[in-house]
């Protein structure tokens, strides 16, 4: 699983804590402050921040004291809000839910589109059931839209919703569909780092109220972590999953820790560290 990078720490902390009421923005200082506690220095927020505004995601603006700072794009926003019915989605569809599927057509004149298609659907968490023809649950049917809408890529593409009627087993087709030990890895690698962490918390004091700066910094992590694995793999029905499938072990870690976690963290957002103990 790849390491967090200051771009993904910093997306990761606005879907966390940065979609506030009117949209209002983080100021510089406060990004600053929050990604100094998940060990990002100044110059990498700032160069991430701009990369960020670069690609249409963030947008200066003025906090309520005149501050500089960044808000979400409507963009941005969409992207977030597409995310959360994957990060914190409900269990795994039934097989009568459907699939939907993308059949694309792009010309050899702007086949650098075709490429920008290919990849966007395989990062959405479609499958390949053949050429230029891709395969996804039907849930992921209205994130797909928002996305194709988005990239303009829209006009070459046409999805379609259906079931699967033959001829090869539907467990051995997304055999194919899917690089299954490629998935299950990254739940491994999630689980290696992230069931420590969980440990640690169940191990203390079921009264103890968790330090606002340690849930932060752990959640955000888990969080950076978790988040990518719900595009890698596309949350299909364990009937079509390998036996032993982690997948189902993953989501419960991260919803144990979120659960934990998430709501003390946003104490250190709002409030910064707890003030050091006055001597005597």
């Amino acid at each position: 699983m790849a390491e967090h990078t200051p771009r993904s720490l910093i997306v990761s902390l606005y879907g966390a804590y940065g979609r506030r009421p009117g949209n209002a923005p983080l100021a510089v200082s406060e990004l600053i402050r929050l990604l100094h506690a998940v060990g990002v220095d100044a110059p990498s927020v700032r160069s991430s921040v701009s990369r960020l505004k670069r690609r249409g995601l963030l947008a200066p603006a003025r906090t309520a004291d005149g501050a500089a700072g960044y808000a979400l794009s409507s963009d941005a926003r969409q992207l977030l809000d597409d995310g959360d019915r994957r990060i914190y989605r409900p269990p795994a569809p039934l097989p009568g839910d459907g699939w939907v599927l993308a059949v694309f057509s792009v010309p050899e004149a702007e086949r650098h589109k075709r490429h920008l298609l290919r990849s966007r659907l395989g990062r959405l968490g479609f499958g390949t059931a053949a050429p230029g023809v891709w395969i996804a649950p039907a849930g992921l049917h209205e994130e797909t839209r928002h996305t194709l809408e988005r990239l303009e890529l829209a006009p070459y593409v046409d999805l379609f919703r259906g079931e699967h009627l033959g001829f090869a087993a539907t467990r051995e087709a997304v055999a194919r569909w899917w690089d299954l030990d490629a998935i299950a890895r990254l739940h491994l690698d999630f689980l290696e780092q992230q069931e420590p962490v969980l440990r640690s918390w169940e191990a203390r004091a079921g009264g103890e109220v968790p330090d606002p700066e340690e849930a932060y910094r752990d959640y955000l992590r888990a969080l950076d972590s978790w988040r990518h694995l719900p595009y890698a793999d596309p949350g299909l029905p364990g009937e079509l999953l390998p036996k032993d499938w982690p997948g189902g072990r993953s989501a419960e870690v991260f919803g144990l820790l979120h659960a934990r976690l998430r709501d003390a963290g946003a104490r250190f957002v709002r409030e910064g560290p707890e003030p050091p103990a006055k001597s005597g």
